[in-house]
């Protein structure tokens, strides 16, 4: 889900190399997440987040669409449904495919620094960008959280 798959979509971008026009030089593939669901007639919104040191973050919650991140600074503790929790450091992405795939985490891995990071999440119409999951929720489906560090 938050693997960063790498697609040649034709465009030049992000391949790194020395020839060609600047424009074609000028972006670096960061992310490029594939395959992704779109709700119909999606919104999307861009934030800012700012953690201050040891801030665990947001509860336990899923978006209604995809959401991709990028850490400007520090690092994000990063843990999806099924999949091991992971450090993603300044200059670093995730991403996350929205449904109904429960965010664990998503709070600054360091105690004596901030960290910051951008994320656009696409929202279906009629839902709250963001639904945190209740304790009970998080019971019935403690089978399918990867094993904690």
């Amino acid at each position: 889900m938050s693997n960063n798959a790498v697609h040649d979509h034709g465009h030049g971008h992000g391949a790194g190399g020395e020839d060609g026009p600047s424009w074609t030089r000028a972006a670096k593939l960061l992310q490029d997440a594939a395959p992704i669901t779109t709700p119909e007639r999606a919104s999307a919104m861009t934030i800012l987040v700012k953690w201050e040191p040891g801030d665990p973050g947001t509860p336990p919650h899923r978006h209604s669409g995809p959401a991709f991140g990028y850490v400007i600074e520090g690092a994000v503790r990063f843990e999806l449904e099924g999949e091991p929790e992971r450090i993603v450091e300044a200059g670093g992405t995730f991403w996350e495919p929205g449904g109904d795939v429960i965010h664990y985490q998503d709070g600054n891995a360091l105690i004596d620094a901030k960290t910051s990071f951008v994320v656009t999440m696409m929202c279906a119409p009629g839902k709250p960008m963001l639904e945190l999951v209740d304790d009970e929720e998080l019971k019935q489906r403690a089978h399918l959280r990867a094993p904690r560090p």
